[in-house]
């Protein structure tokens, strides 16, 4: 059994833990290798993301198009805070391993939204606009820029107009982050396995714009109506530059486009696996790290 290991930062005081998960794994006789943002994960059993929930998005970086049938599934192991993605804590690394290898685990098989558009060819952004890399385990998201009121989106769904979101930008979830940026948008959380996308607006203008669920066989189109179109033109062009601007985010990352953008989503043509030991469900995830009906007491 081969492994990969990877972290973006290990804080000082967890380095006893981390030491402690590579002596366990060394103990049990598992090859270890720890990995960085430009390497390759194949050829590995398993890859181990250490940290919170963001480093377990920002894995999703070693997915490529080429070649996805060879991600190794991903075992998320909290050293950060909420980890709601991941599946073991610094406190039981020695139990975590014992199961590994007693194959006490289940594999929960997670949809990625696939992002295609002209614009990101030609971002400034070079780490984006140059990895074949365009895919996102949580959220695709647009958001105005600062100073503006607000960000017009045109919403299509399998060519059909739904309608303009207007307001503080707009999300395109998968069920993994319907518990994310979503839910605090106040988006429905979806069960992993439900074969489903969630429109979710943020800040909507109005506020009979809802969320919105469409399955995930739908192909989605987000269209950006420039802010110029509703901004005096005498005012200063390179501020009419910035409120014509706007954030896309995928996941952990973030780029700024200008103009009016087509944004093309679609459910990606395969899946990542997520390890989810056999102490925890998703439901058990929900009420524990969300505290999800959890009764309060007087």
């Amino acid at each position: 059994m081969k492994i990969a290991l990877y972290y973006r930062h290990i804080d000082p005081a967890d380095l006893p833990a981390f030491n402690h998960l590579c002596a366990e794994l060394q103990r049990a006789g598992i090859a270890t290798q720890i990995v960085h943002d430009a390497d390759s994960v194949d050829g590995f059993d398993y890859l181990f993301s250490i940290g919170g929930d963001g480093t377990l998005l920002s894995s999703v970086q070693f997915v490529h198009s080429t070649s996805p049938e060879s991600f190794p599934p991903i075992l998320g192991i909290n050293f950060g805070h909420l980890g709601f993605l991941t599946t073991a804590g610094k406190d039981n690394l020695a139990t975590l391993v014992s199961d590994l290898m007693a194959g006490h685990f289940t594999l929960e098989h997670r949809t990625l939204l696939q992002i295609t558009s002209s614009s990101l060819a030609h971002s400034s952004n070079q780490t984006i606009s140059q990895s074949d890399n365009h895919f996102a385990l949580n959220e695709v998201f647009l958001h105005r820029p600062e100073g503006s009121s607000m960000l017009r989106t045109e919403v299509y769904v399998d060519d059909l107009y739904v309608a303009t979101y207007a307001g503080d930008g707009v999300i395109v979830a998968s069920p993994t982050g319907s518990t994310a940026y979503s839910l605090s948008c106040g988006g429905p959380i979806l069960t992993p396995d439900c074969g489903c996308f969630v429109i979710t607006p943020i800040g909507a203008h109005t506020l009979t714009l809802r969320p919105i669920i469409v399955p995930d066989s739908a192909r989605l189109r987000l269209v950006t109506v420039p802010a110029t179109h509703h901004t005096d033109p005498n005012q200063d062009p390179q501020l009419l530059r910035h409120l014509d601007s706007f954030t896309l985010g995928m996941d952990s990352r973030r780029l700024t486009l200008i103009g009016s953008t087509t944004i093309d989503l679609c459910r990606a043509p395969f899946a990542i696996s997520l390890i989810r030991m056999n102490t925890q469900n998703f439901f058990s995830a929900i009420r524990d790290k969300l505290m999800w009906g959890t009764e309060v007491r007087q």
